[in-house]
């Protein structure tokens, strides 16, 4: 079972980073990255692919830090 839940958290961190570096970049100046960017602009709602990716990396997220606990307590055993 520790073999097995390692090798799930090693695939979904391989993931994660995936899904990260497909995220489209934002471009900011020096103006919008000392301000938070949203003083300014608005905020505006993310849509399509951007919005998908966002989710996925959460639901990653999530995973990895369930599989995380899970591996910790089967270390303890």
């Amino acid at each position: 079972m520790y073999n097995l839940t390692m090798t799930l958290l090693i695939i979904v961190s391989i993931l994660i980073i995936i899904a990260t570096m497909m995220q489209p970049q934002k471009q900011q100046d020096a103006l919008n990255a000392l301000s938070g960017g949203a003083v300014f602009s608005g905020q505006t709602k993310k849509r399509g692919f951007e919005a998908f990716m966002e989710k996925v990396t959460a639901v990653l997220l999530a995973i990895f830090f369930i599989l995380a606990l899970i591996l910790a307590y089967l270390s303890t055993k």
